[in-house]
């Protein structure tokens, strides 16, 4: 059985820069992918029924259940579905381990590898810029993931431009909480005035970024603000998107085992790599897959 990739990402920072009429916010961030994934296996039907089966890695006694309505990945194979008369059913296993409402992109990143390897198995032939356009319908960070290489990204999330970043580990901390993102964007305290930046002034390193969402997180979860306390004596530390995950930057791999080490429950936590391109990516060129 072959199982594809589905990387997660690290927001470097997050700034909110406007609230739009429509109630979008616009923002600026760097979207760094880490060699930490999640594996999709995909079996053709000979009806048309998508089925899916989550099974956490980081609990392996028990599936996770995520329920078909919030399913990112059914609502994808439905999406390529509806585009042909005669794609097949799918039997869809994830092996997941980025955890679920972390913050770090595990469910965005399970949709756009669904929409890659299914328009390829099912010979759809559809652009990129399609799926992209597909993506954004399921979520405003999946068109990073079908993009497939680290990003400056401005707008909702959808204007991604490359961007080389140094080779860095972190050390990911998983607080025993999760966190709703729309709760976070309606929070009273909130605030969308930061202003905006440029790529080139973000790596020259002359000025201090963060995240707009840190300051609400820190005083309504303490648990988090703790571990964020116990990183940033250690190395820089950051919440990653709306969290509830927070990550330290390390100069090597040596350095970020050894803090890995030192986390204690009820902390969960692992290593990772910053990528430049999705191993997804990678694998499609391999294939000999266009515009990959």
């Amino acid at each position: 059985m072959t199982y594809w990739p589905a990387p997660a990402k690290l927001n470097l920072f997050l700034h909110l820069t406007r609230r739009r009429a429509d109630h979008y916010h616009e923002l600026q961030t760097v979207f760094q992918l880490v060699d930490y994934c999640d594996e999709l296996s995909f079996t053709r039907r000979n009806d048309p029924q998508i089925n899916c089966t989550c099974l956490s890695l980081l609990d392996p006694v028990t599936a996770a259940i995520i329920p078909d309505d919030d399913n990112l990945v059914i609502k994808a194979a439905r999406l390529l579905q509806d585009r042909t008369k005669n794609a097949p059913g799918v039997d869809i296993l994830i092996k997941k381990r980025i955890p679920i409402g972390g913050g770090l992109g595990g469910g965005s990143s399970n949709a756009a590898t669904t929409l890659v390897v299914l328009n390829h198995l099912w010979k759809l032939h559809l652009p990129l810029d399609t799926l992209v356009n597909l993506g954004i319908t399921l979520g405003t960070d999946v068109p990073l993931f079908i993009h497939g290489k680290s990003s400056w990204a401005e707008g909702i999330g959808e204007k991604l431009y490359d961007i080389t970043l140094p080779e860095k580990w972190f050390v990911v901390m998983i607080p025993p909480i999760t966190i709703s993102t729309a709760k976070l964007f309606s929070h009273p305290r909130l605030t969308y005035n930061t202003t905006p930046i440029k790529i080139q002034t973000f790596l020259s390193g002359s000025l201090t970024t963060h995240n707009d969402f840190e300051h609400i997180v820190r005083q309504d979860y303490p648990v988090i603000a703790e571990g964020l306390d116990f990183l940033n004596h250690y190395a820089p530390a950051r919440l990653s998107g709306t969290g509830a995950c927070i990550f330290a930057t390390l100069r090597s791999k040596i350095h970020a085992e050894t803090l890995l080490e030192k986390i204690k429950a009820p902390y969960r936590g692992f290593v990772c790599k910053g990528l430049t391109t999705s191993p997804l990516q990678q694998i499609m060129k391999n294939w000999g897959v266009a515009k990959w």
